[in-house]
């Protein structure tokens, strides 16, 4: 009965997971050429990419939670090594990059890896760019699901244009759309029309053009609660509002009251001082300290406030523990004043610290996440160039004696040569002393024949 019930349970969890896998299509390069008639939610990896690994059991479970509710986004996703060519046209940098695809439009995802987020996205940007409220129903149904929205209130004007302009960029993150004033509760109340609000924190914001500039960068700092929960993907998003972070950096497993007293600190600040300080700062807390460590290359006490510039890679931090909201205001007004000290930046120093340290948090990932594919990496290489060093070093070890036995056998030979050269020379001497010899020998022969001749003649 129980080996039954045990091969029931991994029957169920088979057809599970093939149930869940098969929502997800595989896109060769026939999607190029049909993408254009459907909206399509595409994760593009590499088979070799750890990120990419741990986001395919999620991507599996989007692709079926979007079959299931029917809607009419097909999630998809594509081998980027393979099909380079077509990843490169959708710009396509890294991995793995999630696009949605909606005719000539492409929407990056640059938020949180999870299956609500991915989700929450993809109905989002898949829908209109400005979503219609025609009454209080509607509106108060939209704000208990969606914790940040934007709505327009007025007739045709130059500022709906505006706002449906901003709306097609800032669709990939917050909700917008357009009411009367009559879908309003009526415990909003807006002085002139045409009006634009943020509702969020339980309440909400009026733009005014005079006090907050262009809409759009009002609306990309607005877009965010006045405290976060802060991690990579929030961090990153917070620095294209070109806001300080300030961040209590806490465990929360940690049951010390210090922990959740300088939470609550921070929490308070942020939103019974939002007038004083929302247009510069943006409030939240991080978990442990190993991410913000790696921000800032350093390591600090938890718990304890960081506050960050992410547009320059500076970061401050206190001097003496914050105890209580006083402190950690005239803390934040040091930093507006400019005489808190500034640590950290982007000079040239900065960005090698920054290169190295990056270089170091890489390969550590890397063998962490697959031992075997470090040492494929890194390894490899390491060990060709060792072994042309050795091969280097041992072949100008070995030339040297080779080149002080030629030169001697040069020597040798040079003097042997010398030597033939003496006994040849001596030779043609000898040679010439001869020849010398028998010319006088011939000469004196000749002499006494004609002596001879001559006393002949006499006689």
């Amino acid at each position: 009965m129980a080996v039954r019930l045990v091969l029931l349970v991994c029957g169920v969890a088979v057809f599970r997971t093939v149930a869940v896998s098969s929502f997800a299509i595989d896109l060769d390069y026939s999607f190029k050429e049909t993408r254009e008639d459907d909206i399509w939610l595409v994760d593009f990896y590499a088979p070799w990419c750890g990120h990419c690994k741990k986001l395919e059991p999620i991507w599996d479970e989007v692709a079926s939670e979007m079959h299931s509710i029917g809607s009419p986004v097909k999630v998809g996703k594509m081998d980027a090594t393979v099909y380079a060519g077509i990843a490169s046209e959708f710009g396509v940098r890294g991995y793995p990059t999630i696009k949605l695809l909606k005719g000539d439009l492409a929407y990056n995802y640059r938020g949180s890896r999870t299956k609500e987020d991915i989700i929450e996205f993809a109905n989002r940007v898949s829908g209109p760019l400005v979503r219609s409220l025609p009454s209080q129903q509607l509106f108060d149904h939209w704000q208990k699901r969606h914790p940040v929205f934007f709505i327009y209130v007025g007739g045709e004007s130059p500022l709906k244009e505006k706002f449906f302009e901003v709306a097609s960029e800032m669709i990939v993150h917050t909700y917008f759309f357009s009411a009367s004033e009559d879908a309003l509760p009526q415990d909003i109340t807006v002085q002139e029309l045409p009006a634009v609000l943020v509702f969020k924190d339980g309440t909400y914001y009026v733009y005014d053009e005079y006090e907050d500039g262009d809409l759009s960068p009002w609306v990309n700092k607005e877009r965010f609660l006045g405290y976060l929960h802060i991690d990579a993907f929030t961090l990153y998003e917070l620095s294209e509002t070109g806001k300080l972070v300030v961040v209590a950096v806490i465990d929360s497993k940690n049951s010390s009251e210090k922990h959740a007293s300088l939470k609550d600190i921070t929490h308070e600040v942020a939103t019974g001082y939002r007038e004083q300080f929302h247009r510069d700062f943006q409030f939240g807390h991080v978990d442990g300290a190993d991410y913000i460590n790696t921000v800032i290359m350093d390591e600090v006490i938890v718990p304890s406030i960081v506050v960050l510039n992410t547009s320059n890679h500076q970061y401050f931090l206190t001097e003496t523990p914050i105890e209580s909201i006083e402190d950690l205001i005239k803390f934040i007004n040091k930093i507006m004043e400019g005489s808190a000290e500034a640590q950290g930046g982007d000079s040239f120093y900065h960005r090698i610290r920054r290169l190295l340290y990056d270089g170091k948090s890489t390969i550590l990932s890397v063998f962490k996440a697959s031992p075997l594919l470090g040492c494929i990496l890194f390894g490899l290489p390491l060990g060709i160039i060792s072994i042309m060093c050795y091969g280097i070093w041992t072949a100008d070890g070995e030339y040297e004696p080779e080149e002080e036995e030629f030169q001697n056998e040069a020597i040798d030979q040079g003097e042997a040569e010398a030597i033939d050269g003496e006994k040849e020379e001596n030779y043609n001497e000898n040679q010439k002393d001869d020849g010398i010899k028998e010319n006088s020998e011939e000469v004196k022969g000749e002499e006494l024949k004609e002596k001879s001749m001559v006393e002949k003649k006499t006689d």
